[in-house]
């Protein structure tokens, strides 16, 4: 891999993903669209406000690494946009999926992936989802790897390398004496909090994709 993707481009990168495999009704994605995309305040870490010139820029830099380009074939008079990773690596679904969540989330944990995947693919238990991070992992070169796991914590958790590489220290806790342990009842409610909140972004994207759909009646 003789590249690496800037915040932008692996934003930019990840929308398209996204909106290829979730909603494919309305892909590839106008230059508006992928804009509105990219600054989703949902299923999005950090939340971003990309410009139509950052995102022009991002397809620009996508194009000559062969990641993202202008859909061909496409009958409109608007320029849609397309992502060409699976030409690229010749992906499965398990793993597209586990590297879309990273590009647009972040650090995950294969619980976090397992939940943040089934609008694009359905992982029956957590086994199925370290088997994708294995082929990720396997690749050459590796494009994913998983990062030291913090003290209080039961899971692991895993990075894209598609914006190259960051040193172990970086996904490291604090060390043992600033450490905090988080007792198994502040975890139980932790694991709460989360499934609410994934609960309430699947919700806002059901009312995204419905205010989507109803906007072709407009």
């Amino acid at each position: 891999m003789d590249f690496q993707l800037n915040e932008h481009e692996t934003r930019v990168l990840g929308s398209l993903v996204e909106k290829d495999i979730a909603t494919p009704d309305y892909y590839p994605l106008s230059l508006n669209a992928l804009v509105n995309a990219c600054n989703q305040k949902n299923n999005r870490e950090p939340v971003m406000s990309l410009g139509e010139d950052h995102v022009r820029s991002a397809l620009s830099s996508l194009q000559e690494k062969r990641l993202a380009g202008p859909a061909s074939g496409a009958d409109s008079r608007v320029t849609k946009y397309e992502h060409r990773l699976q030409e690229v690596y010749n992906f499965d679904r398990r793993e597209i999926a586990i590297l879309c969540v990273l590009l647009l989330r972040g650090p995950q944990t294969p619980g976090e992936l397992r939940g943040r995947t089934d609008r694009m693919h359905h992982f029956g238990d957590l086994d199925e989802v370290q088997s994708g991070l294995q082929l990720l992992m396997q690749r050459e070169p590796a494009l994913v790897k998983m990062l030291p796991r913090q003290p209080g914590t039961k899971e692991s958790r895993y990075m894209h390398l598609l914006a190259g590489d960051i040193p172990d220290s970086v996904g490291r806790a604090p060390s043992p004496a600033t450490a905090v342990a988080v007792p198994e009842d502040g975890n139980r409610l932790a694991r709460l909090e989360h499934e609410l909140l994934q609960h309430r972004e699947e919700v806002g994207e059901l009312r995204h994709q419905m205010a989507e759909f109803r906007k072709q009646f407009d």
